[in-house]
């Protein structure tokens, strides 16, 4: 960028308002190109033509205004930005876009003018004609006559809404991550403690545990979305079928079923990772003892949603209750559904098989 160097009047709009003089301090708004452009050219008029379609032309706002706060110039970046006419703002005291809880600003700016001083960068908030608020980069520099005396200022705004919103968005995100990370370890940390409780052997304890992790990792990696996609929400069945996969595939599925039915409800994230570790038991224990033994005939899951509740039912067939004993990985399913879920957890028996049914609060299900 080049500096241009002015000490001639310049009225940028041509609407005959006290045109102010530009000090060899004020900002840079002209590119290397238009620097030597400028050189170039044979007279002062000539100059200060060019420089003002440069300002006129510019995607920012440029104003300018005097020291007891009127505006004095007004470019056509300030009517974008701000939504005033020039008709409707030359003349007008600066605080038509200033917020009431912004005037201390103002005063603090003006302060500084009157010392010379210049106020780079400044992000701040101010209002539009409609009466909404937009988030700004402000850059304010003195105005001097020819004796070097400030009598007004230059204002340079950049509209950074775009980038304040990328940046909550990433804060934001951030946050999210960490929010998730934290969970993430606590309950891997549970999962190997829990799971060192009942293991029989170091090779037991090492195989329980990676397969509730991988569990966890499997609804985590469904949680993850592009940013694009980041509102979007897990379904049940596609969880149902992505955890119970590596069941189903090591099956011989000629002889045994599986069948989801019912509705298919999105999931939160932290019900998804719970829904998660809970499936795994189940199928865990389906293929110890239950539906997906040898000696099994099969597992259905149903799932209806009411207005305030999600009834999940897990039926296998060729099982009796005692073949389902009280094990750990039942403790697990039990203390996830009625502690981080805030549910009910009821195994029964009928001639076929066995029954367990499940109520989930559907906000527990909707609501991270």
């Amino acid at each position: 960028m080049a500096t241009i160097n002015t000490s001639t009047s310049v009225n940028t709009q041509g609407s005959g308002h006290r045109a102010l003089q530009q000090s060899t301090s004020n900002t840079c708004i002209a590119s290397d190109e238009d620097g030597d452009r400028l050189k170039s050219l044979p007279n002062d008029d000539e100059r200060l033509r060019y420089l003002a379609a440069i300002v006129e032309s510019s995607d920012d706002a440029i104003v300018t205004k005097n020291l007891q706060g009127y505006i004095t110039s007004w470019n056509s970046g300030a009517e974008r930005l701000f939504g005033f006419a020039r008709a409707e703002a030359v003349g007008k005291h600066i605080t038509i876009i200033i917020p009431e809880d912004r005037l201390e600003e103002e005063r603090e700016i003006l302060a500084r003018l009157r010392a010379g001083e210049r106020v780079d960068h400044f992000e701040t908030v101010r209002r539009r004609n409609d009466g909404s608020l937009v988030n700004i980069s402000l850059t304010v520099s003195p105005v001097k006559d020819g004796h070097g005396n400030v009598v007004g200022a230059s204002k340079i705004a950049r509209d950074i809404s775009e980038r304040r919103r990328a940046a909550e968005q990433q804060e934001l995100m951030l946050r999210e991550m960490h929010h998730r990370v934290r969970n993430l370890f606590t309950l891997a940390s549970s999962i190997v403690t829990m799971s060192a409780r009942s293991a029989l052997s170091p090779k037991q304890l090492a195989e329980t545990a990676c397969n509730r992790l991988r569990a966890l990792a499997t609804a985590q990696t469904l949680t993850m979305r592009p940013l694009k996609d980041r509102e979007k929400r897990t379904r049940f069945q596609t969880l149902l079928r992505c955890v119970l996969e590596p069941f189903w595939s090591s099956q011989d599925q000629k002889d045994i079923s599986m069948s989801v039915l019912g509705d298919d409800p999105e999931l939160a994230n932290n019900a998804a990772t719970g829904l998660a570790l809970v499936i795994h038991e189940l199928a865990t224990n389906a293929v110890k003892y239950g539906g997906l033994s040898p000696a099994g005939h099969g597992v259905s899951i149903q799932c209806n949603v009411d207005t305030d509740e999600v009834r999940i039912q897990w039926r296998e067939s060729g099982v009796t209750m005692s073949d389902a004993t009280d094990g750990f990985g039942s403790w697990i399913i039990k203390a996830t559904i009625e502690h981080q879920l805030h549910g009910t957890f009821l195994r029964t028996a009928d001639p076929n098989g066995l029954i367990i049914n499940m109520a989930i609060p559907a906000a527990k299900l909707r609501d991270d």
